[in-house]
Parts: structure tokens; C-alpha cells; sequence
């Protein structure tokens, strides 16, 4: 698609994308030395899996572990020396972003797939400019791409062209007859297959895409990575308006509602309630951040509210 072609909003293009990075100021998703966010917290979990390096040698101190013994310090001087570690700071930050015909679809303003791939971007610069490794895929139902986590800017423009194509081609999509949620539980399962504890996974994804085996392996990814979930979401998602009678179509199917039925709009929010409801139930039960995200207002916005609150109830 070329650029021309764009419509904002509804498709996405690199150049976008790569702006998203001049946007990093105006909200600090990881931390600078000495200070702390709700996400860079992660960066100091309970989780060891992710290493440490070395830092000095010192005296032996009482306390100190026989094993981090400085043997070759010890006989030149005479007196013990012990080794001081530090964790490693650069870690793993791998995006799952979902770019699948069912986000190809916007009341607000933008589309789902729009925003999944603004807001994937934004965290990718954030992980790049705090000297973390970047890497991730891109999925949908049927398949998905795949960059291996890098401290390197190609990576993170990889997986960015990797985004664009896919979020291109969804308008030549028709939407998928497969279930909602496939499609989120296979690349949470390969996530499982390339991390190494101690790493930070993001899914982003459609808020419909949480399905029972999606569920399954986020828990058991949740086991040796650090997790943030970004559901999207879109207002007629969650309340249908009385509009009278309302006509969907795919190239495969046609479907009216009519809208002027209250037990139907009550019920379609009931539904809308009730996907949120499970998201939180299930952040909560891992614990594990939720930032859930809507169309209806605009990203910076949405995670400075969502982000600053935990920002200041984490400081001392």
C-alpha cells in the first residue's frame, strides 16, 4: 500500500510509527537511575532468572557468600575477598501484537489495529531508549512473524515493517471464520517457546481475544516472565446505540441487529461488561499489570491516567 493511500485512522504506515519515539517525553514508561514507574518495577521483580553481573571485589564482610569467594584475590593479598554482582539491567522485552481482521474496525478515532500498532511502537522506542533488548511478533489466527529479542534499533525497525504489512494488508482481509481468540493463545505459546525467565512480555491485543486456552497460557507464561496486557477495545465494544435497524456484512455473511431493542442493547453490554470484567479478574489473579485501551480517546492520554496514579502510590 502505498503511502498515498493511507487513510489515518484506519491503516498505519512506518513513518508513523517511527514518530511514535519523539512521543517518549511525554511520558515515562521506564524509569531513569534512581527512580521508579509501575512498569520499570518489573525490571526488579522477584524473578532471578535473567542474571547479574559483575561488579567489583571487596574485603570479606560477615554475611557475605562463601561462594562469590575471590580465591586468586584472596592468596595475593592474603586476606579474603569476596565478588559483588549486580542484576543485569538490559533484559529481554518481547511485544505480542495482534493484527487481526477482527481489529479492522473503529467507532473513535481510530481503529483497533491502528491503535495495537501506535501503542506497540511506543513501548518498543521506551525499551530501545532504556537499553533493553527488543524483539516480538506479530499474529494473528492463522499465523505469525517473528523477530528474536536484540539490543539493536534494526530489530525494533523489523518488527515495526513486520507490523505495517500486516496492518496493510487487513484491508484486503475478510474477517476470519476461525475463533476470536486462536490466534492469541498460539503466540503466547511461542512466546513461551523463545523467552528466558526474567523477561518482560506485553500482549496486545483485542479484548475479545481472551478465550479459555488464551487464559491458559498467559498463567503459564506468567510463570517465569514479567507480564503487562493491553486489551483494545472500541465503545461499540461495550454499548450499542439506538440506531434503529443495523446491517453488518463480510464478503461470507450478513447479519441485522436492530438496535431499538433494549433487551438487546442491554444485553450487548452486558457482554462488553463481562470481557473486562474477566481481564481484570485475570490481572489480578496472575498479578500482573492491566492497562486495558480504547479508541475512543487518545493513547497518551489513556496510559498517563492509568500510568501515573500506580506512579504515585509506589513512591515512598
Amino acid at each position: 500500500m502505498h503511502a498515498e493511500l493511507l487513510v489515518p485512522g484506519v491503516t498505519v504506515g512506518l513513518n508513523a510509527l517511527l514518530e511514535m519515539r519523539h512521543r517518549l517525553a511525554e511520558l515515562q514508561l521506564f524509569s531513569a537511575p534512581g527512580r521508579r514507574s509501575p512498569l520499570v518495577g518489573l525490571h526488579h521483580s522477584k524473578l532471578r532468572g535473567r542474571g547479574v553481573d559483575f561488579d567489583q571485589v571487596r574485603v570479606y564482610q560477615a554475611g557475605d557468600d562463601v561462594r562469590n569467594i575471590d580465591w586468586r584475590v584472596t592468596a595475593r593479598t592474603q586476606e579474603p575477598h569476596t565478588k559483588l554482582f549486580h542484576e543485569e539491567r538490559e533484559r529481554p522485552v518481547f511485544l505480542l501484537v495482534e493484527q487481526s481482521p477482527q481489529l479492522f474496525f473503529g467507532s473513535g478515532l481510530c481503529f483497533k489495529s491502528v491503535l495495537a500498532a501506535q501503542v506497540a511502537a511506543l513501548f518498543g522506542w521506551a525499551a530501545l531508549a532504556h537499553n533493553d533488548r527488543i524483539g516480538g511478533l506479530v499474529f494473528n489466527a492463522a499465523q505469525c512473524s517473528e523477530v528474536r529479542p536484540r539490543r539493536s534499533k534494526q530489530s525494533l525497525l523489523q518488527l515495526l515493517g513486520l507490523l505495517v504489512r500486516a496492518n496493510q494488508a487487513l484491508a484486503g482481509t475478510p474477517a476470519s471464520t476461525e475463533s476470536a481468540g486462536s490466534g492469541l493463545a498460539l503466540a503466547l505459546r511461542r512466546a513461551r517457546e523463545v523467552l528466558r525467565p526474567g523477561s518482560l512480555a506485553l500482549a496486545v491485543c483485542d479484548e475479545r481475544s481472551l478465550d479459555d486456552g488464551a487464559e491458559l497460557q498467559l498463567g503459564l507464561l506468567a510463570r517465569h516472565c514479567d507480564l503487562i496486557l493491553l486489551p483494545v477495545s472500541d465503545p461499540l465494544d461495550h454499548a450499542l446505540p439506538a440506531a434503529g435497524l443495523l446491517r453488518f456484512a463480510d464478503r461470507h455473511a450478513r447479519l441485522e441487529l436492530d438496535s431499538g431493542d433494549a433487551a438487546l442493547r442491554q444485553a450487548w453490554h452486558a457482554r462488553g461488561a463481562e470481557r473486562a470484567e474477566r481481564w481484570q479478574r485475570l490481572a489480578q489473579r496472575l498479578g500482573i499489570l492491566l492497562l486495558p485501551l480504547s479508541t475512543q480517546h487518545e493513547l497518551l492520554a489513556q496510559l498517563r491516567e492509568q500510568v501515573q496514579p500506580a506512579q504515585r502510590s509506589r513512591q515512598p
